[in-house]
């Protein structure tokens, strides 16, 4: 699939009240192909008034979707997920253009994922319950799950499809409507997937899907006070405004943020699995290292330091970087011009600081592409790799979000911990080591939410993902994440 200036441009409509609608304002903003720069697409630039809309939909629609059997409920969310793998190429082939990821990671593994999620909260939408309680013998004392009400999902750019079906998935199996933001950079999947939502069965109003920018409809769907919950994945300085701007409503709050994620190898590690766990699926990733959990701290041993680096280089160079849509190409492009220039100053910044030293890479779009090519357009960033001493340059503390990573020598295990751990940061690491207690010991010891041994990343619909320190607080999937979807009542009835 491509996408020339010859073809018609499309136009999508928000989803309110189970009708597709034009922004109040009939205004529109344009998407672009991350790969060609070129306009493709126009949604809705929503403010206020559409999100008042939006949650009164999701309003009148709470207590009858609450009050659904719940087997009925997962029904809904089950054939949401059919409707879905009927059209995971279609589906797919949107993300891919949305965010620039290439199309054999969201063809093959993030779409069929999306199918996998939605049946995982089908499931679980019959499993809530509360729990009696042994008070004494004059009363008893049982708890209810219950649902908040109307739930804001706020997504980034990076993983639409994959984030909403989590999210969404979670709160609609606890009984709750929901009023979802996509990211303005990347929302066209999910704007197209709200066509499958009638056919699936969902009443009016409990799925609300509004477009627009941040600090217009983001902004109003975090201060209304009909939400009672907003679900935000993104940077942690968005989380800062979204906290300041909830507090008006003393609404609950849930935050996957951003992470500068250690990849720390032993030497007595495997090596080639572990050239291949800091590599193609640590940071220089499928799309572009634009990955909250990117391993972008790579700590190696010093014995095996120097090896490393010529590994890491070796599989660096055998990358293409290209045509999103070719299924030959291992990066995708960056998702927008903003987000080039953000990863091109972080660029400049390593090759300024002499605390670094460039060991490859560093290149963009005008030195990968002709300008006559059909992605001299775009915004591309080729895998990068900076020789670093510890956290104290830029580059080596602050979230990038780009193919861009730090290698940094280390003595002992000691030594790794307070590496990893000197950062504002912690959502995830990753261990590789072919010592057993040692594994043990670092998942202990390391301040991070999602520890792998030997493999990096790996994530599953039934486990809870979420960060602690700048990284968040709350869970993405998993049972957990159903819970924190839901309020607690106590009941005492006194028998005496």
């Amino acid at each position: 699939m491509s996408v020339t200036m010859s073809e018609p441009i499309t136009e999508y409509a928000n989803y309110i009240g189970g009708a597709h609608t034009p922004a109040h304002s009939g205004l529109m903003l344009d998407m672009a192909n991350p790969a060609t720069g070129q306009i493709w697409a126009r949604i809705p630039r929503s403010d206020a008034a559409d999100i008042d809309r939006a949650v009164a939909a999701a309003s009148a629609a709470a207590v009858g979707w609450s009050r659904l059997d719940a087997k009925v409920r997962a029904g809904h969310i089950r054939a949401l997920a059919e409707m879905t793998r009927a059209h995971i190429r279609e589906l797919a082939d949107l993300e891919t253009l949305d965010t620039g990821r290439v199309i054999k990671e969201t063809l093959y593994g993030h779409l069929p994922t999306c199918v996998e999620i939605l049946h995982f909260f089908a499931g679980a939408a019959d499993k809530l319950h509360g729990e009696t309680v042994n008070v004494g013998h004059a009363s008893f004392n049982f708890t209810r799950r219950e649902p908040l009400g109307v739930v804001g999902l706020v997504l980034p750019w990076n993983s639409p499809m994959s984030l909403i079906a989590a999210k969404a998935g979670a709160a609609l199996a606890a009984g709750n409507t929901i009023v979802v933001k996509p990211a303005e950079q990347a929302c066209c999947s999910i704007l197209r997937w709200t066509q499958l939502f009638e056919e699936a069965g969902f009443p009016e109003g409990v799925i609300n899907v509004v477009t627009g920018l941040g600090e217009e409809a983001g902004r109003a769907l975090v201060r209304h006070p009909g939400v009672a919950r907003i679900s935000f994945t993104g940077s942690t300085e968005t989380a800062r405004l979204i906290m300041a701007e909830a507090a008006g409503t003393l609404k609950q709050l849930h935050f996957e943020l951003g992470g500068k994620s250690p990849n720390i190898v032993f030497a007595d590690a495997d090596l080639d699995a572990a050239t291949l766990g800091v590599t193609r699926t640590g940071v220089f990733t499928a799309n572009a290292g634009q990955s909250c959990i990117a391993g972008s701290r790579i700590l190696v041993q010093r014995p095996v330091f120097e090896e490393m680096v010529e590994r890491i280089r070796g599989v660096a160079g055998e990358l293409v970087v290209g045509d999103p849509f070719d299924e030959g190409s291992d990066i995708g492009a960056i998702v927008s011009p903003e987000q080039l220039a953000r990863v091109s100053g972080y660029l400049k910044l390593g090759r300024d600081d002499d605390r670094l030293e460039l060991l490859f890479g560093g290149r963009t779009t005008p030195e990968l592409f002709a300008a006559e090519s059909p992605f001299g357009g775009g915004w591309f960033v080729e895998p990068t790799l900076f020789r670093a001493t510890g956290n104290d340059s830029r580059l080596a503390s602050e979230e990038i979000f780009g193919p861009v990573a730090v290698i940094v020598p280390f003595d002992d295990e000691a030594e790794a911990v307070a590496i990893a751990n000197g950062t504002d940061y912690g959502l995830a690491a990753g261990v590789w080591t072919s010592d057993l207690k040692r594994a043990h010991r670092m998942i202990r010891d390391l301040d991070a939410g999602n520890v792998w041994v030997n493999a990096y990343p790996r994530i599953h619909w039934a486990l809870p993902f979420g960060g602690m320190k700048d990284s968040g607080f709350g869970k993405d999937s998993g049972w957990e994440s159903v819970l924190e979807n839901t309020r607690i009542k106590t009941a005492w009835i006194d028998l005496a």
